[in-house]
Parts: structure tokens; C-alpha cells; sequence
């Protein structure tokens, strides 16, 4: 099972994420991309999620298997 999170300290705004799986990502007060908590754990690698790692441009997308 997938968990997905976005590194802050690598996040610079792009909001690229959001655009390809909105229904994972939100932005915080600063429009940084986050993954809400009930979000974090996904059944499988969709390609909504292929894309928005593969989009992300500082590679801020963590996805790792549990």
C-alpha cells in the first residue's frame, strides 16, 4: 500500500500536483502542496499519482510502499 507525502523542504509552490491528482494534494495558507492525513495512504499507484510525481519540478513527492 502506497504512502504519499510531499517533502517541504523541497516543495516550492508549483502546485503542479494539484493538477493532476487534486483529490490527494491541497495547498497550506502559504501554497505549498501537502498531503492531507486521510489522504496519505492510497490502495494502489494510480496514474493520476504516476503524473503528478513524474510533474512534480524539485522531485518534493515521496511515495513509498508499506
Amino acid at each position: 500500500m502506497p504512502h504519499v507525502r510531499v517533502d517541504p523542504g523541497k516543495c516550492q509552490g508549483h502546485a503542479r500536483c494539484l493538477v493532476f491528482a487534486p483529490e490527494i494534494f491541497d495547498l497550506d495558507d502559504e501554497g505549498y502542496s501537502f498531503v492531507p492525513e486521510e489522504h496519505r495512504h492510497r490502495e494502489q499507484m494510480t496514474e493520476d499519482l504516476r503524473l503528478a510525481v513524474a510533474n512534480c519540478p524539485e522531485r518534493a513527492i515521496v511515495v513509498k510502499e508499506d
